[in-house]
């Protein structure tokens, strides 16, 4: 299983305040979007980041605000000849058990 590290430009996030929301808990919150890329970025991203839009929004052709990027992170699975080329384990068994 691996992950996404993203990073937001805040400074992006003021150009839509409209969907910045404050809940019962008074805390504010946004609705973001992150996609896969069809073509990895200039510093390896491989996702996009931008605010989510309404079907409505999107059917006028509302702006799209991106706000970020991130790159995908997936832990390289172990292959039959990285096992046949693993060194031999020491047969010096000197546990007490």
């Amino acid at each position: 299983m691996g992950f996404i590290n993203i990073s937001i430009c805040l400074t992006d996030l003021k150009r839509c305040p409209d969907k910045i929301k404050q809940a019962a808990n008074g805390k504010k919150y946004i609705n973001l979007c992150l996609a896969e890329r069809k073509e990895t970025g200039k510093y390896g991203e491989t996702h996009t980041l931008f605010v989510s839009q309404t079907k409505e929004e999107r059917e006028v052709g509302n702006e799209v605000v991106y706000v970020g990027s991130g790159v995908e992170f997936a832990p390289k699975p172990v292959t039959h000849q990285d096992i046949n080329n693993a060194p031999v384990a020491d047969n010096n068994d000197d546990l007490p058990f």
